[in-house]
């Protein structure tokens, strides 16, 4: 992810002398921290991260899970389709109260994804 090589030591610097300390938080807010052992508290503390700064890095997370709750690729199994479900629905409640409109998207999308669970 582009984001992440950003996110290395000189390229965070990068970031932030590019673009301001404000834009280089958000984008590690964001950015999953993969020296976490456990891959299932990445999002959590990505999460707690982005909870710490402004509504817009709550509202960029909201965005791209819209975005990403497409249907999933084909070779995805049963187990992984729950996961990313159950973590849209974590990062919905985690962001509430950052954009009303987000929120309800994100809802419906979340319904609508639903659908390729199987039964």
């Amino acid at each position: 992810m582009y984001s992440d090589q950003l996110m290395s030591k000189r390229g965070g610097a990068e970031l932030e002398k590019e673009f301001g300390i404000e834009v280089a938080e958000g984008v590690q807010a964001l950015t999953k921290d993969d020296t976490i052992p456990d891959k299932s508290e990445r999002m959590p503390d990505s999460l707690r991260r982005v909870k710490l700064l402004g509504k817009e890095v709550g509202i960029v997370k909201l965005a791209d899970r819209i975005t990403n709750l497409q249907p999933p690729p084909k070779h995805w199994e049963h187990e992984k389709i729950s996961r990313y479900l159950s973590e849209a629905q974590r990062i919905l409640e985690a962001l509430s109260g950052k954009n009303e409109y987000l929120e309800l998207r994100i809802a419906s999308k979340i319904e609508s994804y639903r659908k390729h669970l199987p039964i």
